[in-house]
């Protein structure tokens, strides 16, 4: 079930809607103002904790909130924002241009660098098509300013002004290019973990069913050859379908509620442990089962030890069903640093399609790859059929190249 995302408090959203309009409102009385303010100006004063009461002059205060009011739109509406902002700058530039040159300058500077950064924000919120023309509008009316307000040097502050809005562009597209970047990293990377989850899924319902199914095929087809001369013969192939195909409802029940109801703890998946009841089933199927265990048995870690015991319980399908002999050997050598697997038989070889056809040999070597292994599968030169996976200790999962054997 996916997690519903909190609703912010419509109260607290609506307090701060009302807030930033009232704002807002009051841009045309802050410009009005800044522009009539004029040379000195009145104080806003300012307690400090020595006791004197310096001020702020109003003069520069109050073009600073002709920017800076329209910018608390920057979040909802950032071309409103911008395009309040730009005409406020505009109208105290044309206003102000009878005082002294000092004072219009650091107006003209402070209020442009402000609204050069709102383009660079909206250049990284909108594509080429919308900031570009935005940012255009923005340099003819600043460069415009410059020359309309009186302070000296306009030519410098219209070559600023190209740069200051060029270098705006490219930093917001950059930052947007960035962040379109990550979201397609971000939607790979599900889609991958999607892809990988379903070959998991895949992998496990194959091991499970396709073992279980042969099983059972073989055993009623001993059942249904015996019925009428050895009854007691094909009572033991009964049992043993009864026996398989409770194993498999238990192992698909398990599997169907870990997807169903991911947030319950999972019962604990198959491994080495229950090796003998895999020897059992290819027992009950016709098949005795030589298991050599080589090196001091140790615990695994969960995904080592569940692969291992997938690849021994397809590598023993294939041997019932494919591979026509009554005997195998299977080998667990437990390395210092990780697990050698292996199933050998002297059975017909390569089951029908060669040694690479078939899910069971692709998902044993997606297994073995996923944590860093080596596999090979293939024909025996003396003959029959040899499964062998090396698995490391850490399953790291990590993608290495897949060599033609295994080690020995």
């Amino acid at each position: 079930m996916r997690a519903v995302a909190a609703c912010p408090d419509p109260v607290a959203r609506r307090v701060r809607t009302v807030l930033i309009w009232a704002g807002v409102s009051l841009l045309p009385v802050v410009v009005l103002f800044a522009s009539t303010v004029g040379a000195g100006g009145p104080l806003l004063p300012v307690a400090t904790p020595d006791g004197s009461v310096p001020g702020i002059p109003l003069r520069y205060l109050a073009p600073a909130l002709v920017v800076l009011l329209p910018a608390t739109l920057l979040g909802r509406r950032p071309l409103l924002a911008l395009g309040l902002a730009l005409a406020g700058a505009c109208t105290v530039t044309v206003a102000t241009s009878a005082w002294e040159n000092g004072y219009l300058s650091a107006v003209w500077y402070l209020q442009f660098i402000v609204i050069d950064v709102m383009v660079g924000l909206v250049a990284a919120r909108f594509p080429g098509r919308i900031a570009v023309p935005a940012a255009t509008v923005v340099l003819v009316l600043q460069v415009t300013a410059g020359f309309v307000n009186s302070a000296t040097a306009p030519v410098d502050r219209a070559t600023s002004s190209v740069l200051l809005v060029v270098a705006a562009v490219v930093a917001g597209g950059a930052a947007r290019a960035r962040r379109r970047h990550a979201e397609e990293l971000r939607t790979h990377a599900a889609a991958e973990a999607v892809t990988a989850e379903r070959l998991r899924i895949a992998r496990e319902l194959h091991d499970m069913v396709a073992h279980s199914i042969g099983v059972i095929a073989i055993q009623a087809g001993v059942g249904a050859r015996v019925i009428d001369t050895q009854p007691g013969e094909a009572r033991a192939a009964l049992a043993a379908i009864e026996r398989t195909s409770r194993d498999t409802l238990t192992g698909l029940r398990r599997t169907l509620g870990a997807l169903r109801h991911p947030q319950q703890t999972p019962d604990p998946p198959p491994g080495l442990a229950d090796l003998d009841r895999l020897v059992d089933v290819a027992a009950d199927a016709g098949v005795r089962v030589a298991v050599h265990r080589e090196g001091p048995p140790r615990p695994l870690p969960g995904e080592v030890d569940l692969a291992a015991y997938r690849i021994v319980q397809e590598a023993l399908t294939n041997v019932v069903r494919h591979a026509d002999v009554d005997r195998c050997r299977v080998t667990l050598d437990y390395l210092p640093d990780g697990l050698r697997v292996e199933v050998v038989d002297a059975g017909r070889g390569a089951p029908p399609g060669g040694a690479g056809a078939g899910h069971g040999i692709v998902g044993m070597r997606e297994r073995v790859t996923l944590l860093g292994g080596r596999f090979a599968a293939g024909p025996r030169p003396e003959g029959g059929f040899r499964v062998a996976a090396r698995l490391p200790d850490g399953g790291g999962r990590v993608s290495v190249r897949v060599p033609a054997e295994a080690d020995g």
